[in-house]
């Protein structure tokens, strides 16, 4: 499902909600492929921007009353759980349909926009029928933690991710991550020439040539690390800056932005790392005319976004649910995570596993920055 591309459009920095989490390291696709990678917005003409939540930023049009895509009804019996799945479609079918092949327990699956969805957990509080709540990034899950929704996973579980990638307080724990990386087109921009750190995205020289999607939960811990390591007046200057810088190239999702630049529309994009080898294995390596970039050590550009689940405190399948939990960061779910592709029972993830010491066999190894 190929989301409408917003031509020119322009995005607003706003007053920071104080909502969320990043973690930083400081120690484009076809459309057919398209239609598997997010989880289903808003079903009208328009394209429905992602609320960025905890950061500086929001994107300039926010559509009001995203309705929540439901496959099933809620889970009524004791061997099943209701599923709310913010992370990328056919990476949570696959896990899904190996648990239940493994398990004999059946998941209603309900996905949405991460954002929406943790709002309707909050909303629908102690009567939520979900007992799961699976996402791309952490912050949800930090602000569901915040208001007492989550309960403590299983220790077992939380031992087999790192612990810097789970919660400190144990109420969810980490499945993935992705990179912030530097998407560029070799032919318009050398890699001499890019910015090494994140505040240079707002230097004079980039206008015209930096393409965002900024609407996109994967932008929101950026301007989140650049908040804590800058503070709010720098931050929101930054915002200003690119995105003038950014004016011409702001477009609805990260697919179109890694696209464009591969297409020699744009100079360069900033988006996570996995969206460049997805379009690089559907499209075949001989179509791809752009390369990677990493942002300097110790940058707040180079962020890791991590994926995570938790269970919600109202669920009356608080062992079904640890078990799901538990099959996330096993090693079966992890090498679905770690051995991407485009093929038939492959999950098209390419983002890194980060538990039951599994690596990625596809694309650039997780870096240690």
């Amino acid at each position: 499902m190929s989301e409408p591309e917003r031509r020119g459009a322009d995005w607003t920095p706003s007053e920071p909600e104080g909502r969320g989490s990043a973690w930083t390291e400081e120690r484009g696709t076809s459309d057919e492929g398209r239609r598997y990678l997010k989880a289903p917005r808003q079903a009208s003409g328009k394209h429905s921007m992602r609320r960025v939540t905890g950061a500086v930023v929001a994107a300039a049009v926010l559509a009001a009353g995203a309705s929540l895509s439901a496959c099933g009804s809620p889970a009524t019996g004791p061997n099943t759980i209701t599923l709310y799945n913010g992370q990328h479609l056919q990476t949570a079918d696959q896990i899904v349909a190996a648990f239940e092949q493994k398990t004999g327990i059946h998941v209603v699956v309900r996905s949405d926009d991460e954002d929406v969805l943790a709002d309707q957990i909050a909303t629908e509080g102690s009567k939520s029928p979900a007992d799961v709540f699976l996402t791309e990034n952490s912050p949800p899950l930090e602000s569901l933690q915040a208001k007492g929704l989550l309960s403590r996973v299983d220790s077992p579980t939380l031992a087999k991710t790192p612990s810097r990638f789970n919660s400190g307080q144990g109420d969810w724990v980490g499945i993935s991550a992705r990179v912030s990386v530097l998407v560029y087109n070799p032919s318009l921009i050398s890699a001499s020439q890019l910015p090494t750190r994140i505040s240079q995205l707002a230097d004079a020289q980039y206008r015209g040539k930096l393409a965002l999607a900024p609407g996109e939960t994967d932008f929101q811990p950026i301007v989140t690390a650049y908040l804590r390591a800058n503070g709010k007046a720098a931050t929101l200057a930054w915002l200003k800056a690119v995105n003038a810088n950014a004016a011409g190239h702001v477009y609805g999702d990260n697919e179109t932005a890694v696209d464009k630049v591969n297409r020699g529309q744009a100079a360069f994009a900033l988006i996570n790392q996995y969206y460049w080898f997805r379009l690089r294995a559907e499209i075949g390596a001989s179509n791809i005319h752009s390369k990677l970039a990493f942002f300097a050590p110790g940058d707040p550009g180079y962020v890791i976004n991590v994926s995570g689940a938790g269970i919600m405190r109202s669920s009356k399948h608080q062992s079904q649910a640890q078990k799901f939990l538990a099959f996330l960061v096993s090693k079966q779910a992890q090498e679905i995570i770690g051995t991407p592709g485009t093929g038939a029972g492959q999950s098209l993830s390419f983002e890194y596993p980060i538990a039951s010491g599994v690596a990625t066999k596809s694309g650039e190894p997780l870096r240690s920055h």
